[in-house]
């Protein structure tokens, strides 16, 4: 207890460190992939049939395949296959890497919720308003959008705290997140080797900041329950 107690002070500044790579992968993420993921909806859900054919592809391949092999992927294959390695090296380029392949990742599984969200708001209010004299981006912004987002808040509440622990995945490619420097005390790392305790306060991080983010999706939920 006494060496855990005297160690404490150099494993809490390098899990500090390594969750606000977690954190700015996560917010990345998400700032990326609330907007593409719509973009991506509105092309499954075009009239244009060869459009929505590839979108819905690329989502379905995205969807069907390990977040882990991608990262691989689009870390790897510009430089190994196409000798342009264009995330450069240092974490710099891993966290590029990492965020374009999150980003990607979850802007296909938010589309498949934007469109379950439009296409849950009955068709009788979109003819309503074109009768209304209304144009079709009207009735997107101001009847559909704000019913959509009450439909999809419980699932992707869900699809944020997944992401929350998925960011641990980006170790694959060697991003130094929080469970890296949690593991890092395990091989020898600061002077420390064969402690595995650090590991467990990695999970610390993840609960508190995941009870917060329920908290938070949980009051945004309750907010919207107006649309009842």
């Amino acid at each position: 207890m006494k060496l855990i107690l005297e160690q404490m002070p150099v494993v809490i500044s390098a899990l500090n460190i390594g969750f606000i790579q977690t954190l700015k992968l996560f917010f990345v993420t998400l700032l990326g992939a609330f907007p593409l993921g719509l973009i991506i909806a509105f092309g499954s859900m075009s009239r244009f049939k060869p459009l929505s054919c590839v979108t819905k592809l690329i989502v379905w391949v995205v969807r069907g395949t390990p977040l882990m092999i991608q990262l691989l992927i689009i870390y790897y294959f510009p430089g190994l296959i196409l000798n342009n390695p264009i995330w450069g090296g240092g974490e710099t380029g891993r966290f590029l890497a990492a965020s374009t392949a999150f980003i990607f990742n979850y802007a296909c599984y938010f589309s498949e919720i934007y469109r379950g969200g439009i296409q849950s708001v009955p068709i009788g209010q979109e003819e309503a308003g074109l009768v209304l004299g209304m144009k079709k981006s009207q009735i997107f912004f101001k009847i559909k959008l704000l019913q959509m987002i009450k439909r999809i808040v419980p699932p992707m509440s869900n699809e944020i705290i997944t992401l929350v622990k998925d960011t641990s995945l980006s170790r694959i490619i060697a991003l130094q997140e929080i469970i890296w420097a949690g593991q890092s005390f395990l091989k020898g790392s600061h002077g420390i080797s064969g402690a595995i305790w650090p590991l467990f306060f990695t999970a610390v991080y993840y609960l508190i900041f995941n009870g917060i983010l329920t908290l938070l999706l949980g009051r945004l939920e309750k907010k919207l329950d107006y649309f009842r």
